[in-house]
């Protein structure tokens, strides 16, 4: 007789691929994606008190991800409010006690391994001064300046050989050559397991309308971009399964996961 955990989990996956293979519900997600978009949805959410600007459906899968590779560092292109970083590091937290309770040990809080580290062209002022403020800005560190100048990506370079398991968000410029230019600066910093979480690839599906103030739009943007980057290398596959499970997201084809190292 089977586990009824596994007859659970067999009956989850069979639902996510239906769902995926389901033409009529992808066409009602993108439709509602691109409504709701206009009003600026992803900006009525915060985490632990920071605005997160993202779709709750990928904060509930960057979860469950960040809980299953368990990573030591994780990486951040886009600060903004700060509310990603925030989210970030309380699962480091939470990882890290788990790991305490199971080992029957205390955790130091002036001491923790697992880091954030986020970078952004523009930290503003009162951003930075909420992020410091906040019970969780002991695991951030924030570099400023634009993600793909040889400096910085040699600040990241240098910081990330501290750290084994990496798990990487790219959210920054969502041109297609500055998201390329990110993949190929942060990519080879992900192991076998992690992943590299491209967010706004969902940019290529909504209408042109949407980006009209934007240098961004069909064409040329992040989905672009891991297309292009997915030609040229073996170690990336999309994660299909995310895509099926979600339907509504911002990365739409963007949780690439790590196969090869």
């Amino acid at each position: 007789m089977m586990n009824p955990l596994e007859v659970f989990e067999n009956e989850v996956r069979n639902q996510i691929d239906n769902m995926g293979g389901d033409k009529n519900i992808r066409a009602l997600s993108q439709a509602w994606t691109s409504e709701i978009t206009a009003h600026r949805y992803t900006y009525n959410f915060r985490w632990l008190g920071r605005p997160v600007i993202q779709l709750p459906q990928d904060l509930v899968a960057l979860q469950e991800l960040i809980w299953e590779v368990k990573p030591d560092l994780i990486l951040e292109t886009g600060i903004a409010h700060g509310g990603s970083l925030i989210m970030s590091a309380s699962l480091l937290t939470l990882i890290d006690h788990s790991e305490a309770i199971e080992q029957n040990k205390l955790i130091d809080p002036k001491n923790c391994t697992r880091r954030v580290l986020g970078v952004d062209i523009d930290i503003r002022a009162h951003n930075r001064a909420a992020i410091d403020a906040h019970p969780m800005s002991h695991r951030i560190d924030m570099i400023q300046g634009s993600s793909i100048a040889a400096e910085v990506v040699a600040q990241v370079h240098a910081y990330a050989r501290n750290f084994n398991k990496i798990f990487v968000c790219l959210d920054s410029n969502h041109t297609h050559d500055h998201v390329l230019a990110e993949l190929q600066a942060y990519a080879p910093l992900v192991k076998k397991g992690s992943y590299c979480v491209v967010f706004d690839t969902v940019i290529d599906d909504l209408p042109d309308t949407l980006c009209s103030d934007r240098p961004w739009g069909r064409g040329n943007n992040p989905k672009t971009a891991v297309k292009e980057f997915l030609e040229t290398t073996d170690r990336f596959v999309i994660d299909q399964n995310i895509d099926n499970k979600l339907l509504i997201s911002a990365a739409p084809g963007g949780y690439l996961k790590c196969v090869k190292d």
